[in-house]
């Protein structure tokens, strides 16, 4: 069997998006991982996309609840397209994602954020699971809402990750459908910014969200796609906007 690693390197230099006239992104991610400072952290790899080019993304959320995103990207052709109302800010920088082993990666911003994470993934009964159960689902099973609704409501507590949501609005206003197809749970990390430890992995007291996207209460990383209905400025917001 591949290792993580080499399934990620797969998606690197196959990933394909599917059929349809929404926006949609394919790649990997750790869909979020609180620490115990109160901070949160989010990686998005998406090597191929429909609305630009391939893109890294940090999401960082601080104690005070506010959250920033940090892409290689601009802001209209990456996360903050999508979740930009809740933004403090949206930062266009530098990222490095390096696989350090077989199951680990280094995600790396240099400068003023200094953001140094280091993740480790392992496999377990439940992910094994899920991962046979989401590879053997046929991509339109994905697309239909009331099923991703189910799955995410019976899966967050069969990971111990709280609610989950695999639909629904994001702050822009846009629907997101999200199609994980391979999962694993982050088993260690560490993590710095600009100097401050974060802690080790530790669930809030209260699970936080951005619109109806529930960061997972535990790591989860996840090798898949997502799509967002397309921009519509009539009924949605543009990435600059701000609360």
């Amino acid at each position: 069997m591949k290792s993580i690693r080499e399934q990620a390197s797969d998606v690197e230099h196959h990933a394909e998006l599917g059929p349809g006239e929404d926006e949609r992104f394919s790649g990997y991610g750790v869909m979020g991982l609180p620490f115990s400072s109160g901070h949160v952290l989010a990686m998005r790899r998406f090597p191929v996309t429909s609305v630009g080019p391939g893109y890294r993304s940090v999401w960082l959320r601080r104690p005070s609840g506010s959250w920033t995103i940090y892409a290689d990207a601009p802001p209209q052709v990456s996360c903050a397209r999508y979740f930009g109302a809740a933004l403090e800010s949206a930062v266009q920088c530098p990222i490095e994602v390096a696989w350090t082993g077989d199951a680990a990666f280094s995600v790396r911003i240099a400068g003023d954020v200094g953001l140094a994470w280091d993740v480790e993934l392992e496999s377990s009964p439940i992910t094994r699971a899920m991962t046979a159960a989401l590879t053997a689902l046929p991509g339109q099973a994905l697309e239909n809402t009331s099923v991703l609704k189910v799955m995410g409501a019976a899966s967050g507590p069969l990971l111990g990750a709280g609610r989950l949501g695999l639909t629904g609005s994001v702050p822009n206003r846009q629907g997101f459908r999200a199609k994980p197809r391979r999962m694993w749970f982050v088993s260690r990390s560490t993590a710095a910014l600009a100097g401050e430890d974060l802690g080790a992995p530790q669930p809030l007291r209260v699970q936080t969200r951005l619109g109806d996207f529930l960061i997972p209460q535990r790591g989860i990383f996840l090798i898949g796609a997502s799509s967002f209905d397309r921009f519509d400025p009539a009924r949605h917001l543009p990435d600059t906007a701000r609360q």
